[in-house]
């Protein structure tokens, strides 16, 4: 398969962006990636926008009325599928903080789902677990009864309940046992991420020593930057050895402060969704661990509970990089805060990326930066179809009964 593109954004440092070029997927894979024109004619040929590397959301905890654990198959199955809509080919499923034994019996019941998930979707890359060691100072939307100490115990159940499929942790570095839990979790191969917290700069630091490498969603839930007291944020953003998830819907981060975070820590953002059940769904009441949600009307308003306090969000991927190029933030580094940079630190160098034999997951955004095709290993997944795909690419009018 041959695609060309008037803009290729291969989220690659070696050659970031082609204006014009081309892309040769071979059995799943990228087999050449080019600028110019084709040697032979393409087989399909994007009349606008941006071709790029499929995003890679590492915090989602829900879509489409579904709140992540997923009860069943089909509830898991259903946001997979759907994802794709929205430019992402891989993620996440964000477990928030719940009662002791739930997220044991919830990664094991998640590990048991993975096989069972459709081909055509979305690639589930492992769960992020938000809590439940985590401050209750800084508790933002998690329900402060299920908080705990990462004792070396309730460590060692969560690394035999994650077995294959735990990927990344969330917790307060000031907790007691955080540093050796800390340890312990990076040496079996666990991402760590500083996050609702009120460490101080200092304890962020020797977080990062023993081992943690991200800051979960910066800015929110966690001791803010102040000229005395770094804290959490002000530590993130100057130690090279974190990398900050950022919710680019510009409610939970204003568009001046998301250009200062790409400006002081360049290469070290990520953009992330914190999508709750409610994303992808008509205002309304919804779930987010276990208790209610309710998101209100208006273009891109995140989901809040009862008492006003942001519970995740109802953004999109593809929204959130458009959003970043508004705030300022160039387009390569905007894509790329989507697709390399969590690719790589959750340590899949195949993904987020469009170069010779990486995965030939791709999205096509057009001028809007709204995704209008998806492919996932190569294969379309959205809009499903060629004939659907040769709708939305067609000039305008020539296939919808216009003019």
């Amino acid at each position: 398969m041959l695609i060309t593109a008037p803009r290729v954004v291969t989220a690659d440092p070696a050659g970031r962006a082609l204006a014009p070029g081309y892309v040769t997927v071979h059995e799943g894979r990228v087999a050449a990636v080019e600028p110019g024109p084709p040697p032979r004619p393409p087989d399909i040929e994007l009349p606008d926008g941006v071709l790029l590397p499929g995003f890679v959301d590492l915090q989602v905890n829900g879509y489409y009325g579904e709140e992540f654990p997923s009860g069943s198959v089909d509830g898991l199955a259903r946001v997979v599928t759907r994802l794709p809509e929205t430019g992402t080919t891989a993620l996440l499923p964000t477990f928030v903080t719940s009662p002791p034994g739930s997220l044991a019996a919830a990664l094991r019941a998640t590990a048991a789902m993975l096989p069972a998930l459709p081909a055509r979707a979305a690639r589930v890359l492992g769960v992020h677990a938000e809590g439940p060691f985590i401050s209750p100072a800084r508790k933002g939307a998690h329900n402060e009864a299920w908080m705990t100490d990462p004792t070396p115990a309730a460590v060692d159940e969560l690394l035999d309940a994650g077995r294959g499929v735990l990927r990344l942790v969330t917790l307060a570095p000031e907790r007691d046992g955080a540093m050796a839990a800390i340890s312990r979790l990076a040496e079996a191969g666990i991402l760590v991420s500083v996050g609702h917290s009120d460490a101080t700069a200092r304890q962020v630091d020797e977080a990062a020593a023993r081992g943690a490498r991200m800051v979960t969603h910066l800015f929110n839930a966690q001791r803010p930057l102040h000229h005395r007291e770094p804290g959490v944020v002000g530590e993130a953003l100057v130690d090279p050895r974190l990398t900050c998830g950022l919710i680019a819907d510009m409610y939970h981060v204003v568009p001046p402060v998301c250009l200062l975070a790409f400006r002081a820590a360049p290469g070290r953002i990520l953009a992330v969704t914190d999508a709750a059940a409610c994303a992808g769904m008509p205002p309304g009441r919804y779930l987010l661990g276990g208790e209610p949600i309710e998101l209100p009307p208006g273009d891109g308003a995140p989901p809040v509970r009862d008492d006003g306090t942001l519970a995740g969000s109802a953004l999109r991927m593809d929204v959130a990089v458009a959003n970043l190029v508004r705030a300022g933030v160039g387009l390569t580094d905007a894509i790329e805060a989507g697709t390399r940079v969590p690719a790589d630190l959750i340590g899949r160098p195949d993904l987020g990326r469009i170069a010779p034999g990486a995965g030939a997951d791709l999205a096509w955004l057009g001028e809007d930066l709204r995704a209008r095709a998806t492919w996932v290993g190569g294969e379309l997944v959205y809009p499903g179809s060629n004939e659907g795909l040769a709708a939305v690419s067609a000039p305008a009018g020539a296939e919808r009964g216009i003019g």
